[in-house]
């Protein structure tokens, strides 16, 4: 069944293309669309983080995998499925991130490290509650740490 969703938002960045690496010191900015008032972002300001989904919006069809391939097409990793890593070639295109939230102004949120590029729609924005973290150690492959290596790291 299709479910039709409007974007909250747009992002405006630095960045106008996606890349796989070096998120680590970038700023962003996410304005509300017009139907929205500044009061939607009310009490936002004294949370540290906030966790944005958003629309891989340059993914084209013919791009999207359904089933299983190597992360970053590097056969050095297992192939594994679509949700079994966060690539944006997925089914419906969601992307999440938890980023610092820098300031609330206005319509304009200013967040660190979201790795969005500009012209991004926002589908949502929550504030990160502690209790909705995990409440153990988290584990993952190795293959996931080798290809996260790079990806908050400072342009080189």
């Amino acid at each position: 069944m299709p479910y039709h969703v409007e974007p909250v938002a747009f992002v405006h960045a630095a960045r106008s293309a996606p890349e796989d690496d070096l998120w680590g010191g970038e700023q962003a900015r996410i304005v509300l669309v017009d139907a929205l008032q500044p009061a939607a972002l009310a009490g936002l300001a004294s949370f540290s983080h906030v966790e944005v989904l958003f629309l891989f919006h340059q993914v084209a069809a013919e791009k999207i995998t359904y089933d299983a391939r190597h992360p970053r097409n590097n056969p050095d990793w297992p192939q594994v499925g679509i949700f079994a890593q966060r690539g944006k070639n997925r089914p419906n295109r969601i992307g999440s991130t938890i980023c610092r939230l820098l300031s609330v102004e206005g319509k304009v949120l200013t967040v660190a490290e979201l790795d969005a590029i500009d012209g991004t729609p926002v589908l949502d924005i929550k504030p990160v509650i502690r209790e909705f973290l995990p409440r153990e150690a988290t584990r993952q492959p190795a293959w996931a740490t080798e290809l996260m290596r790079d990806y908050w790291s400072g342009k080189p």
